[in-house]
Order: structure tokens, then C-alpha cells, then sequence
């Protein structure tokens, strides 16, 4: 099997066509659900599906066409929603058994947004459990198959969110990214996958895995698409106290002005030892592209790059384990059916309920944080975070975005790396330095490998300034046409 020819039209069109009362918003649902139903018994993205609700809120969004009212930014755009995010009444998993049959009471702010844009809501998307893995292999409830080639990984932990869009079941989807989650699945299943700015969407409602680090975003198949959704999204929130006041712009304003004057940095330390050679090329190939656009590209070095995945592992790990804490099968999910004491329910329940990769870093975070090591390791991870940091201030101030690989490889073979933790980690070696210092980031399709697996670039832009990686992507996305 390969990525479906079906081709679902862009946001901008489908508002258009419904206003103009050329399609419907249910017609819109139901091609959906129609590539759900014959592409997902294969490609697996989907854990639930809430039909009845989507179909319900399609006909609000067609009522409201036929009666010439005007039509909200996301009206009638079937999007797939990451089972790490709260909404009201559907199950709500994490990718977990601990989290089993749990429905949430309330309803994460990111998606509240888009449904009161008019969003129709098609389901809960298959992820790594708790949102930890780099190739979807981890989630309790089977892996997800990448739609360009079913025997690869669609990249973690948002591979359903990004191989339901590569297939045609969904035009946007939510995901999460902690150290790579929406960019390495971008790149693997050749969409549009984004990174806003530590604080720029509300958490709340989102399970988390890393508070630090932990930031929702959109995944489409072009970056227009992706800017629209993420300009729904953003904003302050008081119910969560790390959302930014910062004022949200108008995305797609600037979106086609092209790269012509912009100074975009390309660092030396992500093009060394470990880079594919058939990603090198194609990255390599669409800077020089972007060179004669107008762009002036510069050499730049982000010296602490090297120290960045044994940081990321570290802090991540140690607010995992903290955050982790609190499913211990007294309030919610998963209880060990044969437990006698307080002490014995809350371990088996533990044991039992989560998988072998969230106990690793369970025990990683615990170390980390524990007496004598704390110093040594945690305290030492947040200083070298603050040095990866200032290497971006420092280049940002020379330039206005960057240019890298968003992944070393194209997708590798599922079960490849389940047995290699490490080299599942280092497939992260190019986003958690993104991560760690807060910056926004998006991933865009530049290629493919000789098999004709997707290759993505990274383009890393200042805090706040996700209107320019916009801009440079737009570029990007323009200079590789997709072929269907």
C-alpha cells in the first residue's frame, strides 16, 4: 500500500466551496470517514472515531452556509485530534492501558478554539504512550504504519496525527512535540508538521509528559493549512499560567512574500557525521533553491548542539517521572485487579497499566532527581539547556531563521530500533534543541529518498516569530510541488 490518491482540498477552498454552496461540510465529513473506513484497518491512526458528533456539527456548519451567515475560520475542516488532549465525553488514552476507558469531563482549550471556529471533529489519533517515542511503535494499543510504506514507522509520537493526514483521513490534525513529536513524523510521512513557540498555545487539557517542554501544534498537507489552524489556537489562556500574552498575528498575511532579503543560518554541526546521505542531499539542494530566491545563506555554528540529546533525556525523563506520578490506579483508569493493600495496588496498577518504554524513563527521571544525582545531573541539564539557548540568541541575531534536516534518516523499518533505545533517541538528534530553547520550528517536505520515502527540512525561527519559518516554508513547499 501507498499513500492514498485521494486528495482532500485546503482550508481556504473547502470555506469557499461551502460558502458558495458547491460541496457540503457532511459531504466533507463523510469523505473522511470513507478513507478511515477503507484505509485504517492498515495504517491504524485512529484509536476512536466520533461519528454521530462530527456528522452533527457538519450540519450546524451547512445550516449556517445556507442561510448566507458568515462562515468561521476552520468551518466544516475534518481535523483528528492526538489521544493526549482532553476533549469532553471521548476516551482520552494517552496511548496507555493505565488510561483505559477514561473519558475526560472537560475539554482541552487548543480544541475548544477549533471547534468554536467550526471545526468538525473526526476522532482520537493513535500515539506513543504518554507521548514517548520516536516511531509510534510504543503506544498499548499497536503501532501506527506509515502511509508511504506500511512495513515503516510513520515517526513518533504523533504518527497517527501525521499519517492521517498523509493519507487523506483528515485535513489537519492536532499533535504534540516534546523533543521532535510533530516534526519527525512531518518529515516521515511528508506533511507540514509545526513547533510553535514554548507558550504561544494553551496546555491545559494536554496529558503531560515534559511541562517544560511540551507544546501542541498542527500537522496538514501544506503550510497554509497549518498556519490557519495554528493561528486559531494561539493565544493567551488563564487556565494555563504558562500561556504568552503576546499578541497572535495575522499568519498568512506575509505567507507569499518569499525568502528574497531574508538571512537564513545553515549550522555547520547539523550537516556532520550521521546525516543520510540521500537527506543531505536533498536539504542541501533546496538551500542552494533558496539561494537563487533571493535569500542570502549563511554559515553559522550552534556549538553546544553535541550535548543536546543526553540534555533532553534528562530533563525529560526527570519531569516525567514527576508528572507520571499521579496514575496510581486510585482516581482514574487502570487498577490491578488483585491488589490487597494501598501499597500493593498502587505497584501493580503501575506495572501493569504502562508499557516498557514510560517505565525506562520513569526510572531515568527518578535517578535523575534523586539525592546525590540531582547536582550532578538534573541541575546540570537545565545549565547546558541555557547554553543551547544562547547559542540560538546568538545566531538569531545574524539571522532571521535556520535551515537544517528535520531527521537524519527517511522512516526506518518498523521494529527496527525497538530494541536500540539509543539510536530510537538519536532520531530526536535535530528537533530537541528546538525544544530545549523554546523557539518555534516547522518541518516541510523537500524531497524523497530513492524508495520515495518523504525527506523534511527544518526551518527554526526566533521565540514568537512563527509568521517567518511560515514565510520560508511557504518557499520551501513551493519549490517541491506535490505531484498529485
Amino acid at each position: 500500500m501507498t499513500k492514498t490518491d485521494t486528495a482532500l482540498p485546503a482550508i481556504h477552498e473547502l470555506r469557499n466551496s461551502l460558502a458558495a454552496r458547491t460541496t457540503s461540510a457532511v459531504e466533507a465529513a463523510q469523505a473522511c470517514f470513507d478513507c478511515i473506513d477503507s484505509e485504517d484497518k492498515v495504517i491504524h491512526a485512529f484509536l476512536s472515531l466520533d461519528r454521530e458528533g462530527a456528522m452533527k456539527k457538519a450540519r450546524e456548519i451547512d445550516a449556517a452556509a445556507a442561510k448566507g451567515e458568515p462562515l468561521p475560520a476552520l468551518a466544516g475542516v475534518p481535523i483528528g485530534i492526538k489521544d493526549v488532549l482532553t476533549l469532553e465525553g471521548l476516551p482520552a488514552t494517552a496511548g496507555s492501558k493505565i488510561l483505559e476507558g477514561y473519558r475526560p469531563p472537560y475539554t482541552a482549550t487548543a480544541i475548544r478554539r477549533l471547534a468554536d471556529a467550526g471545526a468538525v471533529l473526526l476522532g482520537k489519533m493513535n500515539c506513543d504512550e504518554f507521548a514517548m517515542g520516536s516511531s509510534n511503535e510504543n503506544s498499548a494499543y499497536g503501532p501506527v504504519r506509515n502511509p508511504h510504506a506500511i512495513d515503516r514507522v510513520p515517526g513518533g509520537s504523533s504518527g497517527g496525527s501525521a499519517a492521517a493526514v498523509a493519507a487523506g483521513m483528515a485535513v489537519a490534525t492536532l499533535g504534540t512535540d516534546t523533543g521532535g513529536s510533530i516534526r519527525q513524523p512531518a518529515s516521515f510521512c511528508g506533511v507540514v508538521g509545526v513547533l510553535p513557540t514554548y507558550g504561544r498555545v494553551s496546555r491545559y487539557g494536554l496529558i503531560a509528559f515534559a511541562s517544560s517542554l511540551d507544546r501542541i501544534g498542527p500537522l496538514a498537507a501544506t503550510v497554509r493549512d497549518a498556519a490557519t489552524v495554528l493561528g486559531v489556537m494561539a493565544g493567551h489562556d488563564p487556565l494555563d499560567a504558562t500561556s504568552s500574552p503576546e499578541p497572535v498575528p495575522e499568519y498568512t498575511a506575509n505567507i507569499d512574500a518569499g525568502v528574497s532579503g531574508l538571512r537564513l543560518g545553515v549550522p555547520a554541526e547539523y550537516f556532520a557525521e550521521g546525516l543520510d546521505p540521500e537527506v543531505r542531499r536533498a536539504v542541501e539542494a533546496t538551500i542552494e533553491q533558496l539561494r537563487a530566491s533571493g535569500a542570502e545563506i549563511k554559515a553559522i555554528s550552534l556549538p553546544h548542539t553535541r550535548y543536546a540529546v543526553p540534555t533532553y533525556y534528562v530533563i525529560a525523563t526527570a519531569e516525567a517521572s514527576a508528572n507520571l506520578a499521579r496514575f496510581d490506579g486510585v482516581r482514574y483508569g487502570y487498577r490491578a485487579p488483585d491488589a490487597n493493600t494501598l501499597s500493593a495496588m498502587y505497584r501493580r496498577s503501575r506495572e501493569g497499566g504502562f508499557g516498557p518504554e514510560v517505565k525506562r524513563r520513569i526510572m531515568l527521571g527518578t535517578y535523575v532527581l534523586s539525592a546525590g544525582y540531582y547536582d550532578a545531573y538534573y541541575k546540570k541539564a537545565q545549565q547546558v539547556r541555557r547554553l543551547l539557548t544562547n547559542d540560538f540568541l546568538t545566531a538569531f541575531a545574524q539571522v532571521d531563521a535556520i535551515l537544517t534536516p528535520t531527521a537524519p534518516t527517511p522512516a526506518f523499518k518498523l521494529g527496527e530500533k525497538v530494541d536500540d533505545p539509543v539510536s530510537m533517541y538519536l532520531a530526536d538528534i535535530y528537533t530537541v534543541t528546538g525544544s530545549l530553547a523554546g523557539i518555534c520550528g516547522i518541518s516541510v517536505p523537500c524531497g524523497e529518498s530513492r524508495e520515495g520515502l518523504p525527506i523534511g527540512m527544518q526551518i527554526l525561527g526566533k521565540h514568537f516569530d512563527e509568521a517567518t519559518i511560515f514565510r520560508v516554508g511557504q518557499a520551501v513547499e513551493k519549490l517541491h510541488p506535490k505531484s498529485d
